[in-house]
């Protein structure tokens, strides 16, 4: 048989495939060409626009799929050309795979930033350390304006932006606006040997239309939906795509970042909230509790310095307030702390008038806003898990807690322990609707968050609830004693707990990575 192979006038399957590539117009080739014609104006002059976009456009990547061979050139002149960390990229290359009429169908996708038409990171930056280019359209990063608190990295549904730790910043792609600028094509674009990446004029109302559209299938099967952000990258093929093509790593746990600091503000600032509330449900106890309160607020305040990369820059979260639940929630916080130590203070020293008893409901007002803006800043992200109604029964539960522990400390009755029955409701709810979710056939974002908790974290699980069911024992069946004050700090550390699950059982959008163990 091989015999025959060779003697055919068509020779060996290497001399066809040689013979082939020889007829094959690469990059290369045509570089070559075109130099020995004398031609040598600018070999990457047809993959970039030559003008401006026009009033309604903008730029934006546009990625050949058939052309992709996932070499990865693009990340390594990414990196290279714009001097990244050691593991720091604004470009990735991932897998998409699925079947086309029985057979299977696999794909590598280059990914960066999108450059979107509605920015999640423009909009959540509490500090507009965002700018999309009036011009060119381009999604910029002001690295001298950022605090690094990174919760552009939080709004982002397709993990752009990456937190430098070394710098305390948040840097990300700008399509190499400085060479664009120029004339000069981007480093992903230059870098591609099979020319799969290009820059393209798009139309913005087109963008927005389609990403507004019902029942439109996502701009890349795998990816995020573009109905959040409006991305305008375009992914185009000769092939058919499956739009039920899953990532190469769809069914990978990946734990995210505990993002102490925020655990430790999320949970005494509730804590704070519901002490208040009870120092003016019971005045006779008023005087403690909100002594406790306001140092379980300062405390809480004071770890959330500790997240920032750029503390000293915090003074400007206000600058976002209009567009950012993060700088909603910076300005509540810092009316709220002030209120509540100055009526602390009052309690313990004698003022030229009386306060009237009804003042601490100022803070507990504020309080219940600060509250519901730390709701919001994780219910804004394209996060399941973190949506209103789980995070709402989350942080709002928490806060019914600390109500009722403070109650029951003092012996109130059965009011108190009422309401830590119903925060402690609300916290089963919401368990119970993701724990169910571990039996769904689908890989869902809440079946990923589910069995984080249960295989990654099964130990910080179990722990939270015997912490929170120890606590509420003991502060229920032991009121005025050091017992009850035990129980109340089981309590707090039962808190803790579920707020670091919070954060580490989030399933983050992504665009596709590829296949890992």
């Amino acid at each position: 048989m091989i015999s025959e192979l060779q003697s055919s006038s068509e020779g060996t399957p290497i001399d066809r495939l040689l013979r082939e590539q020889g007829r094959l117009q690469t990059p290369v080739a045509d570089f070559s060409r075109r130099y020995d014609a004398g031609d040598v104006s600018g070999p990457f002059r047809e993959l970039i626009p030559l003008e401006n976009p026009k009033a309604d456009e903008q730029f934006a990547f546009e990625v050949d799929l058939d052309r992709c061979t996932g070499c990865k050139a693009c990340v390594a002149g990414c990196h290279s050309l714009n001097g990244l960390e050691e593991n720091e990229t604004w470009r990735d290359v991932g897998l998409i795979q699925g079947l086309v009429e029985g057979e299977a169908y696999q794909q590598t996708v280059t990914t960066a930033c999108h450059h979107c038409a509605d920015p999640g990171c423009l909009n959540g930056c509490p500090v507009n350390a965002y700018e999309k280019d009036s011009v060119t359209g381009i999604v910029l990063h002001l690295d001298d304006q950022c605090i690094g608190c990174q919760y552009c990295v939080l709004k982002c549904p397709y993990d752009v932006p990456k937190y430098s730790k070394r710098l305390g910043i948040v840097r990300k792609c700008d399509m190499c606006y400085s060479r664009l600028s120029v004339g000069e094509a981007p480093a992903c674009v230059q870098s591609c040997p099979t020319e799969a990446i290009r820059i393209v004029t798009v139309n913005k109302d087109a963008v927005q239309r389609k990403a507004e559209e019902a029942n439109t299938p996502a701009f890349l099967p795998a990816s995020p939906h573009q109905s959040f952000t409006k991305p305008t990258t375009a992914y185009v093929s000769v092939k058919h795509i499956p739009q039920n093509a899953v990532a190469g790593d769809a069914t990978v746990l990946r734990p995210q970042h505990a993002h102490w600091p925020l655990v430790i503000m999320l949970s005494l600032t509730q804590i704070s909230v519901g002490l208040t509330i009870a120092a003016a449900l019971w005045p006779a106890h008023q005087r403690f509790l909100l002594l406790v309160s306001s140092v379980i607020c300062m405390m809480g305040l004071g770890a959330s310095a500790l997240h920032l990369g750029q503390p000293l820059k915090a003074w400007r979260a206000f600058l976002g307030i209009m567009h950012s639940w993060l700088s909603r929630e910076i300005v509540t916080f810092g009316g709220y702390a002030p209120i509540l130590i100055g009526l602390t203070a009052a309690q313990f020293i004698s003022l030229p008038i009386e306060l009237p008893t009804a003042a601490v409901w100022l803070p507990v007002l504020i309080g219940l806003a600060g509250v519901f803006t730390s709701v919001m800043i994780y219910a804004d992200t394209p996060r399941p898990f973190w949506r209103f109604q789980l995070t709402a029964s989350r942080f709002f539960g928490s806060t019914m807690i600390a109500l009722g522990a403070g109650g029951c400390v003092f012996g109130v009755g059965l009011s108190a322990i009422l309401l830590l029955g119903l925060g402690l409701i609300a916290k089963v709810a919401v368990d119970v609707v993701g724990m169910i979710e571990i039996f769904n056939a689908d890989f869902s974002p809440d079946k990923h968050s589910a069995l984080i908790q249960m295989k990654c974290e099964r130990k910080v699980f179990i722990s939270r609830w015997l912490l929170t069911v120890a606590g509420t024992v003991m502060v229920a069946l032991s009121p005025l004693s050091a017992f009850a004050i035990g129980g109340a700090l089981l309590l707090i550390g039962g808190e803790v707990s579920e707020r670091y699950l919070f954060f580490r059982a989030v399933a983050a959008p992504k665009m596709p990575g590829g296949i890992r163990p």
